[in-house]
């Protein structure tokens, strides 16, 4: 057996302490080295301990989840995971984290003492695992990447992609649309792609990042406050515009659809795919059916292969651009690395070139 993971745990229930300490307990790959009440308790105990992963409530007295992770990334940087109630406010508060460079998030099932915490008794363990894979070098350069773009996006975001495989079928008079898939480390990325892009792109973007409901509307609202494109949660049958990127909502499946001479979102709850509603995969296969478009598909971090399988059917359809982030700037390289195993990417790109290469195929 390879090396346990060494989590403390931080939360101001004891309730929760005790149930976060025995579900991650029972896995014969983790040990738990700690736990501690609030943020000022955990900033102690770090340098002690030297956990590999920090679990992290976002509300607590004394120091809240997000004042410590600050401190934490600045003065002993370690992957964390934050524990979030699904509120609007709790789900703002998530994504404040995520840009302040926490590895992930779990919505808590109900509320900040939750009774029914081992619904997401299994993803605990899986995302405690897969961030002692995390590099946390890359952690620390996309946020600093994230506070490059937002500042100065026009002037920073401008770099040409390292690796560039042009092809021979791209047909520029087309139509385009832009599709974009992340999971992972996504939130962030996607600020940095999205606050670079100009509002004047000649195309819609749709997106699907892996999320539970309720927190894809604080994500798009959020992006729309630091964006010149507008970003917005995507509805059930509305007609898609040119400089607007529609964001899948949390629990449904987006496709798209055409509408006369327009095009259209459509929302459903069919099965997830891969364990994953929204998928990225569902949302490609969907733009199979508009062979007058000009596509231009873009897979960034996340773990698992979605997108993999919707980008090889996109291009045996006709005009697609490939674009997948590099393993430089992908917290987790797995859905990245699935879409360049296809040998049907066109460009590896930084996350913070990619914005440039998407504007190069549009």
């Amino acid at each position: 057996m390879g090396k346990t993971a060494k989590v403390l745990i931080v939360d101001d229930s004891a309730f929760m302490r005790k149930l976060i300490v025995e579900f991650l307990s029972e896995d014969n790959r983790i040990e738990v080295v700690g736990t501690a009440r609030n943020g000022e308790e955990a900033i102690k105990k770090i340098p002690q301990l030297k956990p590999d992963v920090v679990t992290l409530d976002v509300e607590m007295p004394v120091m809240d989840g997000l004042q410590a992770l600050q401190i934490i990334m600045d003065q002993t940087p370690v992957p964390v995971i934050m524990l979030s109630s699904t509120t609007r406010q709790g789900a703002e508060n998530t994504l404040d984290a995520m840009s302040k460079g926490a590895f992930d998030f779990i919505a808590k099932p109900s509320g900040s003492i939750s009774l029914d915490l081992h619904k997401i008794k299994s993803e605990l363990v899986e995302k405690v695992l897969l961030a002692t894979q995390a590099d946390i070098r890359i952690l620390q350069k996309s946020r600093k990447i994230v506070e490059k773009c937002i500042g100065e996006a026009a002037a920073y975001c401008k770099i040409e992609p390292e690796i560039t495989i042009e092809g021979k079928d791209w047909h520029s008079g087309n139509k385009k649309i832009v599709l974009i898939g992340t999971s992972t480390g996504g939130p962030r990325a996607l600020q940095t792609v999205l606050s670079s892009i100009p509002a004047d792109i000649p195309a819609p973007i749709l997106v699907v990042q892996h999320m539970p409901p309720g927190f894809t509307k604080s994500l798009a609202s959020r992006l729309d406050s630091l964006c010149k494109i507008r970003v917005k949660e995507a509805e059930n049958g509305e007609i898609i515009q040119k400089g607007t990127a529609y964001i899948a909502p949390g629990g449904y499946h987006l496709k798209i659809k055409k509408a006369g001479l327009s095009l259209a979102i459509s929302l459903e709850q069919s099965e997830p795919r891969n364990g994953h509603r929204p998928s990225v995969d569902v949302m490609l296969e969907s733009a199979v059916q508009l062979p007058d478009y000009s596509k231009v598909a873009v897979i960034m971090t996340g773990m698992g292969s979605d997108g993999a399988k919707g980008l090889t059917e996109l291009k045996k359809s006709g005009y697609t651009r490939a674009i997948a982030e590099s393993a430089n700037t992908s917290i987790v390289f797995g859905m990245p690395k699935a879409a360049i195993a296809t040998s049907l990417v066109d460009s590896v790109a930084d996350v913070d070139q990619i914005a440039s290469t998407i504007m190069k195929y549009s």
